[in-house]
């Protein structure tokens, strides 16, 4: 059994500290408003492998992507222009948007034609995406199939496997976030989620 390092969010450099495991190949799991997620560098491929290997997830569903602004998005994928509003009204926020890769996208996500992307709306992410200078590809802390983690007592069972465990507390809205997919129009809701669909609709 590894040696996980456990900190929490409050601690003056916990950003810089999970940054550096991560920027080192290693994987972390961190808070976010939602529920918890593994992260990896966006650009390791062997580092999001083992984030599959440790979830058990099928290697034919996605990561998303995290990144701290809207600028940092459009490197990674092709944003529409009606996609663009919604993206600046619910950004940062529990908003995943699936957008075609640009070629800098289909490097990170492993030649995939289109991925989820999201700005997290919590201080701590938001502090490591910035620190780390690069995306994060992520996905809820659990065993496929089973509940996401909401509070960090449930990301004990990953002690002694990730590398780093990031003490959140419980996550602000305890729920996944909407997913929709803006590859083309009509949009498409793939998961309802904390924020409101009928909300979003009034923008597209």
């Amino acid at each position: 059994m590894k040696q996980t390092i456990k900190i929490s969010h409050k601690d003056k450099n916990s950003h810089k500290q999970t940054a550096e495991i991560i920027k080192k190949g290693g994987v972390a799991v961190i808070p976010t408003e939602t529920v918890y997620g593994f992260a990896a560098d966006a650009f390791n491929i062997e580092a999001q492998r083992k984030v599959y290997k440790i979830k058990g997830r099928n290697f034919k569903k996605p990561l998303i992507a995290m990144t701290p602004d809207i600028e940092s998005v459009r490197m990674l994928v092709e944003i529409p222009e009606k996609a663009f509003k919604i993206a600046k009204k619910f950004w940062p926020g529990q908003l995943t948007l699936i957008f075609s890769t640009t070629e800098i996208g289909k490097i990170m996500s492993g030649g995939r034609d289109n991925i989820g992307v999201r700005i997290p709306d919590n201080e701590f992410m938001l502090k490591l995406l910035k620190e780390i200078g690069t995306p994060i590809m992520t996905t809820s802390v659990n065993v496929s199939g089973k509940k996401s983690a909401k509070k960090f007592e449930e990301v004990l069972a990953f002690d002694g496997i990730a590398d780093i465990l990031v003490d959140g507390g419980a996550c602000r809205f305890s729920f996944e976030s909407t997913v929709i997919d803006m590859v083309q129009f009509p949009y498409v809701i793939i998961r309802k989620g904390c924020l409101d669909t009928n909300e979003i609709l009034k923008y597209i």
